[in-house]
């Protein structure tokens, strides 16, 4: 089955009952969550948008970014978040190799492509009269249509474009199917119990795959609601939690840290709250021990990535959780282990970490040569590292590629060295993470500059505030002479970790 239709469904079985919850908007009951889609698609259609379109939104997160989703969808079309923190560069990237329609925004940035049109928060608040102008001021001149006429999305039809950073510096968009969709909905809904009870407070991005597909689109299938946050605060979280009453809710390791690090008066009441995910980078056992005994509320650490729909592996609510694991297979997903030789590993050793199932993406959008590498003889390969353990847990170990991941946030090197390559002066760069106490880890930049050149720490900081997200912005960037080199002459990134290691936090 396919989602597309999930919002006229609850509507019609319970009209009156709450869906989606923001700052914004307040609560939005199945029926005027239903009608917000219906007119986000009469919209969307008169701007041209087909079946087999990509629809592009970069918003905080607001009920408006859930609507677009739907109303995409709804038409057959495709939706790609774009995040919000991006550059007028990045997001010009990400619009012009999606090749999208149109872009739902709350800030218009200079710089996109001509052929996206432009729709913001205020454009939809109110619904479009059949006899109203077909485009909304700050779009650029596409055909009009009548009213949408609703195209089935089959389950092999594209739904979600999740862009990744890539270990060649370029973002690649992850091409999830409604297949996907379904198949991650089904298992988080089975994996965790979820129920018409469950009511989800959301505090990671939208423009994530795990905002989009477990914090909202699993409840909601699930025939429960979802609140989504703003933005996320140490100091209010639990005032937030008390306020809504969630059943659950998913964040970082990060996000417990803080949490975890409240003054020892803060007694909040989570007496509401089933389970606590975690995912995107490795929780420590002294983190989740002192979270529980706190909070007294379970964490389920798990793992996944885009490419697998968000996640293949949780530590079991009715099961053993093992801290220090990830947990086993989520069910409808095989995770093993392979050899450089891609010979499945059963010993208990370490090995590349791959799955299969109907989780695993169709691809990248327009790299079919990175698709090729990816996903072989139906095993997508993560470029992680792990083992199984006698229970068929997974204990991840190592990464093969040089991700660098800051308090939930993907960064890879590459992307961060291909920027600092482009200014001026620079002859060579280096980018490698060092651990934080509260981030997980952060990136710390080596520069060489060119012989002659007045280079200076200021431009190197200036061009990177310029041209990258503020997540990626190095933590701390040294200038140096020269870049060590391994004996084959790459960058010798163990001794560059041990440098920024040696260095001040």
């Amino acid at each position: 089955m396919t989602l597309s239709r999930l919002p006229a469904v609850r509507a019609e079985q319970a009209p009156h009952a709450p869906a989606l919850t923001d700052e914004e908007n307040g609560t939005l009951s199945n029926a005027a969550f239903a009608d917000r889609v219906e007119d986000c698609a009469d919209r969307l259609a008169r701007l041209g948008v087909r079946p087999g379109d990509i629809v592009a939104v970069q918003l905080p997160n607001r009920a408006e970014l859930v609507v677009t989703l739907f109303a995409a969808w709804r038409l057959g079309a495709a939706l790609t978040p774009v995040n919000p923190a991006l550059t007028p560069a990045e997001t010009g990237h990400q619009l012009g190799d999606s090749g999208a329609r149109v872009l739902v925004t709350d800030q218009v940035r200079e710089g996109l492509p001509e052929s996206v049109a432009v729709l913001t928060p205020d454009d939809l608040a109110h619904p479009l009269p059949p006899s109203a102008h077909p485009l909304p001021p700050s779009a650029h001149p596409l055909p009009p249509s009548a009213r949408p006429v609703a195209a089935e999305p089959g389950p092999d039809d594209l739904a979600l474009v999740i862009y990744t950073s890539g270990t060649t510096g370029s973002p690649k968009g992850v091409e999830l199917t409604h297949r996907n969709i379904d198949a991650m909905t089904a298992t988080m809904i089975e994996a965790t119990r979820l129920t018409e009870a469950d009511h989800s407070l959301l505090v990671l991005p939208l423009f994530h795959v795990n905002g989009i597909v477990v914090g909202v689109l699993s409840p909601l299938r699930a025939g429960g609601r979802a609140t989504v946050l703003g933005r996320f605060s140490a100091r209010n979280f639990f005032a937030e939690v008390e306020r809504a009453r969630p059943t659950c809710f998913s964040a970082v390791p990060a996000i417990y840290a803080m949490l975890t690090g409240l003054p020892p008066e803060v007694r909040p009441d989570t007496s509401s709250l089933r389970f606590a995910a975690c995912g995107a980078a490795p929780m420590p056992p002294q983190l989740i021990a002192a979270w529980e005994e706190r909070f007294g509320v379970p964490v389920v650490e798990g793992y996944g990535l885009s490419e697998a729909t968000c996640a293949s592996t949780a530590n079991p609510l009715d099961g053993p959780r093992k801290p220090g694991t990830v947990g086993p297979p989520l069910p409808g997903q095989r995770v093993a282990v392979m050899d450089e030789h891609g010979r499945l590993i059963t010993d208990g050793s370490t090995g590349e970490v791959v799955i299969s199932g109907p989780t695993v993406m169709r691809g990248y959008l327009g790299r079919p040569e990175e698709t090729a590498a990816a996903v072989r003889d139906g095993w997508l390969h993560t470029g992680d590292v792990g083992r199984l353990d006698e229970d068929g847990y997974l204990v991840l170990v190592d990464r093969l590629k040089d991700m660098i991941i800051r308090g939930g946030e993907n960064i890879y090197p590459k992307e961060i060295e291909t920027v600092l390559h482009d200014l001026p002066g620079v002859l060579e760069a280096a980018v490698v993470g060092r651990p934080d106490d509260v981030l997980g880890e952060v990136p710390v930049a080596f520069v060489a500059p060119r012989e002659g050149s007045d280079l200076t720490l200021a431009q190197v900081t200036a061009f990177c505030a310029e041209r990258l997200a503020p997540y990626k912005r190095p933590a701390e960037v040294f200038v140096v002479s020269a870049i060590p080199k391994n004996p084959v002459g790459k960058p010798d990134k163990p001794a560059l970790r041990r440098r920024a290691l040696l260095a001040p936090a």
